[in-house]
Parts: C-alpha cells; sequence; structure tokens
C-alpha cells in the first residue's frame, strides 16, 4: 500500500506520560500510606491509579494524534486506533478559546462533516493555534 509521508505530525510530549505514570504510583503510595486499613480508601485510590496509568499507556502506545500530508489529515480515534480524513472531507479548521477561572483555554477543531476532532496543547506538543496554522498551510487550495 502506497501511503504518502506526513509533512508534520504532532504527538504528546515525552514528559507527559512519564508523569502520568509517576502520578499513579503515587496514588498507590499514598493510598497505601493513608487508607488506615480501608478498603475502600486503598480501592479508590489502585482505581484511580489504574486508570491514569491506561491514560499513560495510551500516551505510549499513540503518541502521535495528528499528522498532516498532501492527501489529508490521519487524527487518533478512540483508545489507539488512527481515522483517514481526505481534505475534501475537512470542512473547518479552527481554534477555539475560551477563558475559564483568569486562564484561556486553547482547542484546535477539525470539523470533517460527520465528525468534529479535538485536540489540545497537550495532544499536540504545540499551541493549537501554531498547529491550526501549519495544517491550513499544508492543505492544498480548492
Amino acid at each position: 500500500m502506497d501511503e504518502t509521508p506526513p509533512v508534520r505530525q504532532w504527538r504528546v510530549p515525552t514528559s507527559l506520560p512519564a508523569a502520568k505514570l509517576v502520578g499513579a504510583v503515587l496514588l498507590v503510595a499514598l493510598g497505601l500510606l493513608f487508607a488506615d486499613g480501608d478498603p475502600v480508601r486503598l480501592a479508590l485510590a489502585v482505581l484511580a491509579a489504574a486508570a491514569l496509568a491506561a491514560w499513560a499507556v495510551r500516551d505510549l502506545v499513540a503518541p502521535v494524534r495528528l499528522a498532516v500530508d498532501a492527501a489529508g489529515l490521519t487524527v487518533i480515534r478512540g483508545f489507539a486506533g488512527r481515522r483517514r480524513l481526505p481534505w475534501s472531507t475537512v470542512e473547518a479548521i479552527a481554534v477555539d478559546r475560551r477563558p475559564r477561572l483568569g486562564l484561556t483555554s486553547e482547542t484546535l477543531e477539525i470539523d470533517a462533516g460527520d465528525s468534529l476532532h479535538l485536540f489540545g496543547r497537550y495532544d499536540l506538543g504545540a499551541t493549537p493555534e501554531e498547529v491550526a496554522a501549519e495544517v491550513r498551510a499544508a492543505r492544498p487550495n480548492p
């Protein structure tokens, strides 16, 4: 199968899964330390640690969240799957900014008609504004 090589890829920063795994270990340690024999507290700490570890595993298994080439985009789908979006299906590339608690969060939105794909700064390893500009530049003129 002949695939077009990606012009650009955006991935999760390498330090992020490591931080999540350290957080999972700390949750278990704190659960053991402060559970005081309460099995519910310990179970909740282990459950939260397992969820955080699963999130980190996703970052390790599928670090590339978005790739762009002359034929279209490849986005992450589900836990670690991929979905190919030809340029003809991409209706809009936008950055949504929302102020919250004195901070402004930015999300890259890729509207593919029947699906909407959202990416934050920690999905991309760059600001959504920078990525949106590069994706728009890579899109061939109609």
